[in-house]
């Protein structure tokens, strides 16, 4: 006889219902207190995210370096281009 996935299921279930009973009570209540503490991070970082506003960012000026290694007879941008240097794969 072949073990199957659903087979190895109801064992581990088993084995953690003859072996781990006493513990799971204390288990069950420790992830539900994390799921909430989960949850109430997720919507207060929800809640702070669209408080700000999109004015506070500021446009900086720069410009594109060639990485020192790539010579060659490849086409490069002419400086101040915001184009990045062709990938070599």
């Amino acid at each position: 006889m072949r073990l199957e996935g659903w087979h190895l299921i109801i064992i581990i279930v088993l084995a953690l219902m003859l072996f781990a009973a006493p513990k799971l009570p204390g288990m069950a209540r420790s992830l539900g207190q994390s799921m909430r503490i989960f949850k109430s991070e997720v919507r207060e970082m929800k809640k702070d995210g669209g408080s700000e506003t999109k004015d506070d960012s500021e446009a900086v000026e720069g410009k594109v370096v060639n990485h020192p290694r790539s010579t060659g007879t490849e086409s490069r941008p002419s400086e101040g281009t915001d184009v990045p240097p062709p990938s070599r794969a």
